[in-house]
């Protein structure tokens, strides 16, 4: 599986941000299966860390609902439930488009370099055969890119954790899904709206591709 996120130019993280950001992924894209328990020590071996960086980012993730402890029992992934994905598009539908005009507003010349290359990617991609795990790890970077473009932590913050459950819904039922690549390349006009500073434009195509979204999910259940 590819790896989702790639760290800015000179930023360092801690070893806790290192594992949470690591494990977090797994758990988005469906590496660590639903319902899998989860082991602190062989995180911690796989990720060359040790066990207190992976303890503290357990604690951020079950916050997220990405796992979930039971006493006596121990810590497991979440499970999938599609009855999450009306919850989320709700939140969706209402933030994405905020987030998407707020960075046509806001992005920095740093913002729009970084975007605008994501852009060759999704050409890049669309002329390669499909592959889902790249697709979806694309899709992924494309949204965090837009939400750090919109310099509001807040705003970004709370449409990564409800992305990332969305994204996972998406895992599960990726073999059924018939256009995901062109559901990722509607990341493309997205881009092109917020690079070239048009708030409106981005916040219409950010709404539609929510829609687009629970719309595939439903289809394919």
């Amino acid at each position: 599986m590819q790896q989702v996120v790639t760290e800015a130019a000179g930023e360092e993280l801690s070893l806790a941000e290192r594992a949470y950001r690591a494990i977090r992924d797994r758990l988005v894209m469906l590496e660590i299966r639903p319902g899998a328990p989860i082991n602190e020590e062989q995180l911690a071996q796989s990720l060359g860390v040790g066990r207190t960086p992976v303890r503290e980012a357990l604690k951020r993730l079950q916050y997220e609902r990405l796992i979930t402890t039971y006493p006596r029992r121990g810590t497991f992934a979440t499970d999938v439930n599609i009855t999450d994905l009306a919850h989320i598009s709700e939140v969706r539908q209402e933030l994405e488009p905020l987030a998407a005009a707020q960075a046509a507003r806001r992005a920095t010349a740093a913002d729009r370099a970084a975007l605008t290359a994501l852009r060759r990617e999704l050409r890049d991609a669309a002329e390669r055969p499909p592959d889902a795990a790249g697709l979806m790890s694309l899709d992924l970077k494309v949204h965090r890119a837009v939400y750090a473009a919109t310099h509001n932590p807040y705003l970004a913050d709370t449409l990564v954790r409800h992305d990332n459950l969305a994204t996972r819904i998406w895992c599960l039922f990726i073999d059924r899904l018939s256009d995901m690549a062109g559901h990722v390349e509607e990341h493309g006009p997205l881009i092109e709206a917020i690079v070239g500073g048009d708030p409106d434009t981005a916040a219409r195509l950010a709404r539609g591709h929510v829609v687009n979204f629970e719309r595939a999910v439903r289809e394919a259940i």
